[in-house]
């Protein structure tokens, strides 16, 4: 397996790009990522798939509530996503290999698969190859994770080279009501961290008390935090966690 470079550790990491409407600055915006690297953060970005197997940069399944066009990202292609704007903004949806081609390497890049099974199970893969052949030749820092365990698995054989880990919580009823209850129970635990090669988890702040957390820790994992949002929060977090992923407001940038 792959180590999570020390860069990751360093600087906060902006959720979904250092986003901000009110400045034009949509989540998952070209906007959000050119103002984080400005401002000297690493930056955390989600991934949909097209309908024609691209890697788009983009949180939710459905078009709605950042753009206001109904439907699912997976039915329409990617040319058609680019040129669906996002709402706060004057820019379409970017794809994975663009949005690498800004970063170029300047700050870390936390690079989150959003399950497209729905029950965290098998995929037919195509989100990971999609993504693992942007990521073919990248230089800079970055890595992959997901909810879903098994595209962390898949994403070991296709980008090997390229460090793992798993966005974890805990999986409450109300949070995942479309979740089978002995899946949440299941991945409560973290169980699948080992199997997949994985190096870091992603965990929820309203579940910083899980005890897998420090087992892990003693492990070696990398420990991040998602999604802080005040200094109140942060110094909280910064007791167990060893980075943030941190939303509406400017934590002090690392050296």
């Amino acid at each position: 397996m792959t180590a999570l470079p020390e860069v990751f550790f360093r600087p906060p990491l902006a959720h979904r790009g250092l986003h901000d409407v009110a400045d034009g600055r949509p989540e998952n915006s070209r906007a959000a990522i050119r103002a984080a690297i400005k401002a000297g953060y690493g930056i955390e970005i989600d991934l949909q798939l097209s309908r024609d197997g691209r890697a788009m940069v983009f949180h939710d399944y459905d078009l709605g509530r950042l753009t206001g066009v109904r439907g699912p990202v997976r039915q329409r292609d990617a040319a058609e996503l680019a040129q669906i704007p996002l709402l706060g903004g004057d820019e379409g949806i970017p794809g994975l290999a663009e949005v690498l081609a800004l970063v170029a390497g300047r700050v870390p890049l936390l690079i989150e698969l959003k399950d497209q099974h729905g029950q965290m199970g098998e995929t037919d893969g195509t989100l990971e190859q999609a993504t693992a052949q942007c990521l073919a030749g990248y230089a800079g820092p970055v890595a992959v994770m997901s909810f879903n365990p098994h595209m962390v698995a898949r994403m070991a054989s296709l980008a090997r080279d390229v460090p793992r880990g798993i966005v974890t919580c805990g999986y409450t009823a109300e949070d995942w009501p479309m979740l089978r209850a002995e899946t949440r129970a299941r991945l409560r635990g973290i169980p699948d961290y080992g199997a997949t090669g994985s190096v870091f988890v992603s965990h929820d702040i309203d579940d910083l008390d899980n005890p897998r957390l420090a087992d892990l820790k003693a492990e070696g994992a990398g420990l991040f935090c998602w999604t802080v949002r005040s200094p109140k929060a942060e110094a909280e977090a910064r007791k167990t966690m060893d980075n943030i992923t941190f939303e509406g407001y400017l934590p002090t940038p690392a050296a």
